[in-house]
């Protein structure tokens, strides 16, 4: 199909994130079950010795394209369910192996990023990680929080996984509905991004925004109610429901930066 890269408006980045709740609400359920399905596969993946987890980032684009197949579907008033997944897989051959290149190229990305990370920090984040895991003592972990080597490799990490999904922002929608090689999608969707900056701006701070006052009001109202132990209990589905609403919203973001996909951004609720 064809696909018109348009620059998209500041506030449109707003929208993105209604729309995304809006929809979600319409199929909480359904989407939920998608995301813990993925979530269960990952699992599986990540048993396997040395590959397991390789396979589980480099699968992450086929769980956000999946995703906007899903939120395409529910617009159109069909069902969602986890084989929106394998959707891009099947079919076209030549497709088929593009996305598959897409992934190959993201997993092997994510893991340059964590070797050049490990080597900052001298693999002081995994040691974190694996101090709160286990318990660790207090001033154990104080220790590190204070070490300048764990502070850049934090910065680094963050900072190169944003500057990664700038070009696979897109790209695996741009091989699904745009016929695009690995190539062309990456730079496409480099491209669209950085014209709608503003929009994705917006996106992000609106993001942050509700994300700091859910924890705000959490954080009040199990002082309020001296019940100290609900917040803990939000906390899992908290980031279910968000997560999810995060992926549904990838459609929104691609409709509005190149036309839509089938359905064209006038499909939106």
């Amino acid at each position: 199909m064809p696909l018109l890269l348009k620059p998209v408006p500041a506030p449109q980045g707003a929208r993105w994130l209604r729309d995304g709740f809006r929809l979600f609400g319409k199929h909480p359920l359904a989407f939920s079950v998608l995301l813990v399905a993925f979530l269960v596969s990952a699992l599986a993946l990540s048993l396997l010795p040395f590959l397991g987890s390789v396979l589980v980032v480099a699968a992450l684009p086929l769980l956000s394209l999946g995703f906007m197949i899903a939120s395409e579907a529910a617009l159109a008033g069909k069902p969602i369910h986890p084989g929106h997944f394998l959707a891009p897989l099947k079919g076209n051959a030549q497709r088929r192996k593009r996305q598959l290149a897409l992934c190959l190229a993201y997993g092997a990305a994510t893991v340059l990023v964590m070797v050049v990370s490990d080597a900052i920090d001298d693999g002081k984040f995994e040691s974190l990680q694996r101090l709160m895991g286990q318990g660790g003592q207090a001033a154990e972990v104080e220790a590190l929080l204070r070490d300048p080597q764990l502070f850049w490799g934090v910065v680094s990490r963050f900072g190169l996984i944003a500057a990664l999904s700038v070009p696979f922002w897109h790209a695996p929608a741009l091989v699904h509905w745009g016929d695009q090689g690995p190539a062309q999608a990456l730079f496409s969707s480099t491209l669209a991004v950085w014209r709608s900056r503003g929009a994705f701006a917006v996106y992000l701070m609106s993001w942050l925004g509700i994300i700091v006052a859910f924890g705000v009001t959490t954080a009040l109202l199990a002082g309020l109610f001296s019940a100290r132990e609900m917040a803990g209990v939000l906390v899992l589905p908290s980031v279910l429901i968000f997560s999810t609403v995060f992926y549904v919203s990838l459609l929104f973001t691609f409709n509005d930066s190149f036309g839509g996909s089938s359905l064209g951004p006038q499909a939106a609720p």
